[in-house]
């Protein structure tokens, strides 16, 4: 096969939303799960009717590079390996965990209480740096692309994951 066209993981991002101490709950259970700091998520427009002003918190997120594969499985154990064909996007799918005890490993923690999370997996080929650099940055050929059959077969020989 083509190096070129071969797909690769890119990084597992896991986030949580809300404000004060909610949000706080969710930067503490990041924590847990990755052993990492999250980097929390400021608003920049304002929302009278919901309350939200420029510079609020309302978000937390971590960003795994490095072995994304490992804390994959863990949490695609809390979905039984299974997810919906519906959650596939153009080099990425998402999918949410209501609650953070259903992963296998982790225990409750009476400072978190019940909470869950999303999680996006992003995919990339060789060559996807070309549109990403700074300096003499192209455009890339719609190939590039890494198409939704392409994600799940993936998914289903690296990870034993099924997709209805």
């Amino acid at each position: 096969m083509n190096k070129m066209r071969e797909v690769k993981m890119e990084k597992v991002v896991l986030s949580v939303g809300g404000t004060g101490e909610e949000l706080e709950k969710g930067f503490r259970l990041l924590k847990l799960l990755t052993g990492r700091n999250p980097a929390k998520m400021k608003t920049k427009k304002r929302i009278p009717s919901l309350g939200i002003r420029p510079k609020l918190d309302v978000g937390a997120v971590v960003t795994i590079r490095k072995n994304p594969e490992d804390i994959l499985k863990r949490i695609l154990a809390a979905k039984n390996n299974t997810l919906k064909r519906s959650q596939i996007d153009k080099n990425n799918f998402s999918f949410g965990i209501k609650e953070y005890i259903e992963i296998p490993g982790t225990e409750y923690q009476r400072d978190i209480g019940i909470r869950g999370l999303d999680v996006t997996v992003v995919f990339k080929r060789a060559g996807r740096r070309v549109k990403l650099k700074k300096i003499k940055a192209a455009r890339i050929p719609k190939k590039q692309i890494i198409s939704a059959d392409e994600i799940i077969k993936f998914m289903e020989d690296n990870l034993n994951t099924k997709f209805v």
